[in-house]
């Protein structure tokens, strides 16, 4: 486990933007400088515009224009993303959707509602941030 590199960033992709606001204000407790996406198509467009990598992506599956699940797919298929850990974080709580996301490319998966404690539990799994 290592603990977050200074000037870390992620990505917080959902339609919601209660839970992006949720998600971004815990990823920015912990160190993260978070940028925000409202669909898979905004988040291609962001992750490659922007000419600092970023380190985390977390990804609501149900979304308009681009899912979640396309756009894991369209990370994993664009080796400029190799170093990208995805967390799936999704309503999706049935195994078949848990092993879609990870066959897809989804490093880890966290279902909602979610606490801060699952979310770093996650993080740590993906060997981000501190041990819970």
């Amino acid at each position: 486990m290592t603990p977050l590199e200074e000037g870390s960033r992620a990505l917080v992709v959902d339609d919601s933007r209660a839970t992006r606001r949720i998600l971004g204000r815990m990823l920015a407790e912990i160190g993260f400088a978070v940028t925000e996406a409202e669909n898979g198509k905004e988040a291609l467009a962001t992750l490659t515009a922007d000419e600092q990598p970023f380190d985390l992506a977390l990804v609501d599956w149900n979304m308009p224009e681009v899912d979640g699940i396309e756009l894991v797919k369209a990370i994993r298929a664009d080796a400029a993303f190799d170093g990208l850990k995805v967390l799936m974080v999704t309503t999706e709580a049935d195994i078949d959707h848990m092993m879609i996301a990870l066959d897809a490319g989804a490093d880890e998966y966290a279902m909602k509602p979610f606490t801060a404690a699952v979310i770093r539990e996650k993080l740590a799994l993906l060997g981000i941030g501190e041990p819970v």
